[in-house]
């Protein structure tokens, strides 16, 4: 068949008129969807303020089971963005996944720091912020150790304190946490470079790291997709309810960042990205040694196959480097995000950290059961016999394994030595084997 101009002439109209049509009708849908992505609302699931301190408030969920697990999870959120990422949206919430399974869940929601609070450092927000939370959680649930479930930079700072504090914590769970940055091949780690870049200059400036900041650099990591995609694909859903109700819970979250605090912007830049003092066990917090080796409980990495924020390189070499050899890696084919709010994720993922979250609970309530080891000494004569050196505030069972392998069974035990003796046996800091003297 010949060629026919006018036809093709007509068709072509005839399309673009129909495109135009098309346009129009979707455009006529914006007013209406832009008052509904306005006012959307986001972690919905019910929860009271049962600690708080400066900014930080410490979230208590509401139980949606009859029966509870004994041992309850601590979520620990990045100090960047708002932990309502865990619960977007009802069908694709990470707290309503643990909450539905039977746990009893807490979470920090740090809240944004004010220029005063440009001092505050990783030290503070995890020797005092984050132990002050966990020991709220114990004192509610009346349990020695609580699981711990860190999200991104809140796992960072979850391993940190699982160094340092590890008679508190039963499990540790860390979600798409960064924790070795030795060229694994992450655009963070590459523009964070010292050799390109010096966070104080941002902090002299600014005083804390501006949220608007952070956001237009992790934007830029997919430009293309960030500022030109999404939003044809949001013009060509408008019709959509369901794509317009989940793109406008994500564009909440995405432009409510917060500043990160001055200090601990600095320490996390250096000592973690460019240093990667906590990988290569070199990492101290306030002159207190943040050893890897003390990490010895069970330790559950949940990693993004394709996250490009925190590259599945930078999470999983860190099993090999702490002192448990209880570890278990769950990779999935998602993202950074996609961990917490894609359905296949909920679907694939969640049910497997929701069990292993049991499991450890089943094994602390196992070895709660059984009698502490004694000495005949010991047993001779109960009203003679000082308490079981356990009973000291800030001994658990870890350090209590290891005074009594030592033969330091019992209080009195434990005052036959100097603080330096008691560091050396347990492992620990001179500190807080100063500490323990001083409670006994």
């Amino acid at each position: 068949m010949s060629f026919n101009p006018f036809s093709a002439a007509i068709d072509a109209n005839t399309e673009a008129m129909e495109t135009w049509a098309d346009t129009t009708r979707r455009a006529s849908y914006a007013p209406e969807r832009g008052v509904e992505m306005a006012t959307i609302e986001v972690g919905q699931t019910p929860s009271e303020v049962v600690y708080e301190e400066n900014k930080l408030e410490l979230l208590h969920y509401e139980s949606r089971t009859d029966e509870q697990n004994e041992v309850p999870i601590l979520v620990v959120y990045a100090l960047i963005n708002r932990p309502y990422i865990l619960d977007l949206q009802p069908d694709r919430s990470v707290i309503r996944k643990l909450l539905d399974a039977g746990h009893d869940v807490y979470m920090i929601d740090w809240n944004e720091p004010s220029r005063l609070d440009q001092h505050l450092g990783l030290s503070d927000y995890v020797n005092r912020y984050m132990d002050n939370c966990v020991d709220e959680v114990r004192e509610r649930s009346g349990q020695e150790s609580v699981n711990v479930l860190g999200y991104c930079m809140g796992g960072t700072m979850s391993a940190m304190y699982a160094a340092l504090y590890p008679e508190k914590v039963n499990g540790l769970g860390l979600m798409a946490a960064g924790l070795c940055f030795d060229d694994t091949g992450g655009v963070l780690e590459e523009w964070g470079d010292d050799e390109y870049y010096d966070p104080e200059d941002v902090t002299d400036a600014f005083g804390n790291a501006p949220a608007g900041m952070l956001d237009d650099g992790f934007a830029l990591m997919d430009p293309v997709n960030n500022y030109v995609s999404k939003y044809v694909t949001l013009f060509e859903n408008l019709e959509n309810d369901g794509f317009i109700e989940n793109f406008a819970r994500m564009e909440k979250w995405l432009g409510d960042g917060i500043d990160v605090a001055g200090k601990a912007y600095v320490e996390f830049l250096r000592d973690i990205y460019q240093d990667n003092k906590l990988y290569n066990n070199e990492l101290y917090l306030d002159g207190e040694h943040v050893d890897l080796q003390n990490i010895d409980m069970p330790v559950l990495q949940i990693i993004g196959e394709y996250d490009h924020l925190i590259p599945a390189n930078a999470s999983k070499p860190f099993n090999d480097v702490i002192g448990s050899d209880d570890t278990e890696i769950i990779e999935y084919p998602t993202g950074h995000i996609g961990l917490s709010v894609s359905s296949s994720s909920h679907e694939h993922v969640w049910s497997r950290v929701c069990e292993w979250y049991w499991e450890q609970s089943e094994d602390e309530a196992t070895a709660d059961d059984e009698p502490a080891a004694t000495s005949t000494e010991d047993t001779a004569s109960d009203d003679e016999s000082a308490p079981d050196v356990q009973t000291v505030d800030g001994i658990g069972p870890t350090f209590a394994e290891r005074l009594r392998a030592a033969g330091v069974e019992t209080t009195a035990d434990l005052a036959e030595y100097d603080a330096a003796e008691l560091a050396e046996i347990a492992e620990t800091t001179e500190s807080r084997a100063s500490d323990w003297l001083a409670d006994r």
